[in-house]
């Protein structure tokens, strides 16, 4: 069913290939990436104007998502969704640590990938933004009104969640799918049972439903690396595709033994035929353990373990799932506004192939199969093929689309976005990146009504763009004006972390939707302190809460005794501000933890053990006031077993309650 590749020309290829890259990288100039005289007024946002996008950047092994404006490429948020952030407290604050519990416990890291933006008709609608983690599988969900993460799900059965968070049309689910293929139930086995005992799966996780997102049901799919996503629409909506590769089911020197076949696979997955499947009972469920975090109408992180999935194998559900042929170890699948082309970039493919949803309808009626794979009929490749692209240039990964009739693909090894024309197939300008480009991104370029103003290209190798910093250097994103007939470089920008994918839309879609303070009166914390005449200490056995408010410029309290070595020591900060960009910082000497900072009406709460006898100033960290320097005061902490009494300067009473007592 597929040819194999002799070793020596895979061998031969890879060293083209590396070649490609190194020249590649080298190359500082050329006639098409010199700046036109015109191009700073192109980029220029003037002081107090605001951008015309917002560009949601992943931040790739920095575990967050980064927020530029565009055009002027300023960064104007880093959002922490999947990694402790100790500039505000992510990860830190007893409202958060909750927020980054897997099955595996507290995991304070992550590897972030795909943001994907809510849609409403094929269109991004400004609700939410959705990222995964590639590590250990998980998606986030985080709202545009206050650019917080608000919740993330656990994937249980996955490894690599790389195939994700890919949202269909009206948000009904995100998507996700193993890169790594692994024991199915998980336990102790040989790797070299791989092919027999290594399984994948496809998850859809619903995802209209906030704070409700969990697994609605899981396909149990052949061990192979399945590797990016896009869902269909207009008249492939139902329908989502995945790239597939490592049909040969390898399992080490995957560069090598992952790339004989000159052709993997790109998955079709009917997803409401396998609705119509689970709602016939078909299928069976499987006792699994994953975790759901979610922050609540308190403004505190909650974090709840799921038990079992209901898993479809292509037995349970005929009509389900397909394969459709596609060269060469495939990577990037995307759909065009139409619905009807699919386009996958096969790293090492000579072309850019193109199928036809019609025609994959068409040939699936007809039964016009050349095999099938465990199970899952594949259909004959020329059955389903639209087109392709021939000298797309060398290493094509990813398509994005203008909705005037063009499609832009990057191409990894020859570092350059080619233009082509839809339906013709035909290439029709080419301009290098700098250098090696991986994704690139039109606002609303993978939904049904593109903003086709700019594409930006997320490059992997800066080498001599910017002012040399050490050996790590920065990635870079390029600003590409694709107004015209021809493209034309507008700014580069270096970037936060690695940006795998990013996604933009109007800001005018959200930008007076924008949440700018936390209603004081609406404050729900269980721990809030909503006026001063309410600050106060209380101990509880060995745990002692701090009821503290910050105002411009003083803590109440700010002078508090009768702290003893080996007390667990809880400051819960509200800040009772209600002006917006009026945020209170937190911190104390000799607490191993992040600052807090407290946005207005809202209340935070750090834990602190001390651990040695002394006076500990505490102070505000975010520059409030003229008096910002005078926001300060003192903890006094005594021996362990010491009898000094508690005490504090705050207007209510500090008091000691039976341990378990008082809120």
């Amino acid at each position: 069913m597929a040819r194999r590749i002799p070793r020596p020309f895979v061998l031969g290829l890879v060293a083209g290939a590396a070649a490609a890259v190194f020249a590649y990288a080298c190359r500082t100039t050329g006639p098409r990436g010199v700046l036109d005289g015109d191009v700073a007024s192109r980029v220029y946002v003037a002081p107090g104007e605001h951008d015309e996008f917002y560009a949601f950047l992943s931040g790739g092994f920095s575990g967050q998502v980064t927020v530029y404006g565009l055009p002027s490429g300023r960064l104007l948020k880093i959002i922490p969704v999947f990694s402790q952030h100790p500039e505000n407290g992510w990860g830190y604050s007893e409202e958060t640590k909750p927020m980054l519990e897997t099955s595996f416990g507290l995991v304070p890291w992550d590897d972030a990938h795909h943001p994907q933006l809510s849609k409403t008709n094929g269109v991004p609608d400004g609700r939410w933004l959705f990222i995964n983690a590639n590590n250990t599988p998980r998606i986030a969900r985080i709202s545009l009104a206050t650019f917080e993460t608000e919740e993330i799900i656990e994937i249980p059965q996955s490894a690599g969640n790389h195939a994700s968070p890919f949202v269909t049309p009206n948000s009904e689910y995100v998507v996700a799918s193993t890169r790594f293929s692994v024991p199915v139930p998980q336990r102790d086995i040989s790797i070299d049972e791989y092919k027999a005992a290594f399984k994948g799966t496809i998850s859809f996780i619903r995802a209209d439903r906030p704070g409700e997102m969990d697994i609605a049901f899981q396909l149990l799919v052949p061990g192979y690396n399945y590797d990016l996503a896009h869902a269909g629409k207009g008249p492939s909506y139902g329908w989502a595709f995945f790239t597939t590769y490592n049909t040969e089911q390898a399992n080490t020197l995957l560069e090598i033994n992952a790339s004989q076949r000159d052709k993997d696979f790109v998955a079709a997955v009917n997803w409401r035929r396998a609705e119509e499947c689970v709602a016939q009972g078909r299928g069976r469920n499987v006792p699994v353990t994953y975790v759901h975090n979610y922050l609540g109408e308190e403004r505190v992180a909650r974090s709840e373990r799921k038990r079992g999935v209901r898993v479809l194998e292509p037995a349970d559900c005929d009509g389900m799932i397909y394969y459709l042929p596609t060269p060469k170890s495939p990577h990037g699948v995307d759909v065009d506004p139409s619905g009807e082309y699919i386009v996958a970039g096969g790293k090492l493919a000579t072309v850019i192939p193109v199928h036809s949803f019609s025609k994959m309808l068409a040939a699936i009626e007809a039964r016009d199969f050349e095999g099938e794979a465990e199970g899952i009929p594949v259909l004959r490749y020329e059955a389903v093929l639209a087109g392709e692209v021939q000298t797309p240039g060398l290493g094509p990964l990813h398509t994005e689309f203008d909705g005037k009739g063009y499609a832009y693909t990057s191409a990894f090894l020859s570092s350059e976005i080619v233009k082509w024309k839809l339906g013709t197939w035909e290439v029709v300008d080419r301009i290098p990146t700098y250098y090696s480009i991986g994704h690139l991104m039109i606002p609303g370029g993978d939904s049904e009504k593109p903003w086709g103003k700019y594409v930006v290209a997320l490059n992997k190798i800066t080498k001599d763009r910017y002012l040399p910093t050490g050996p790590e250097l920065a990635h870079a994103a390029q600003l590409i004006d694709i107004s015209g007939e021809r493209m034309k470089l507008l700014l580069d920008f270096p970037t936060l972390g690695e940006p795998h994918y990013a996604q933009a839309l109007p800001a005018e879609l959200i930008k007076d939707k924008v949440v700018r303070i936390y209603d004081i009166q609406r404050n729900r914390h269980p721990y809030a302190t909503l006026t001063e005449a309410d600050a106060r200490v209380e101990r509880r056995g060995g745990t002692v809460h701090v009821y503290m408010t910050a105002i411009r410029s003083h803590f109440s309290p700010d002078i508090i005794e009768g702290i003893r070595v080996g007390d667990t020591v809880k400051f819960h900060v509200t800040n009772l501000e209600q002006d917006w960009d009026v945020p209170h910082g937190f911190a104390a000497m000799g607490v191993p933890n992040a600052e807090l900072l407290i946005m207005p009406g809202e209340t935070k709460t750090l834990t602190w053990v001390p651990q040695q006898p002394g006076v500990y100033p505490f102070y505000c960290t975010d520059f409030c006031s003229a008096l910002h320097q005078e926001m300060q005061g003192y903890v006094r902490v005594s021996p362990a077993g010491a009898n000094v009494p508690l005490t504090s300067n705050g207007a209510g009473q500090s008091k000691v309650l039976a341990s378990g007592g008082g809120r």
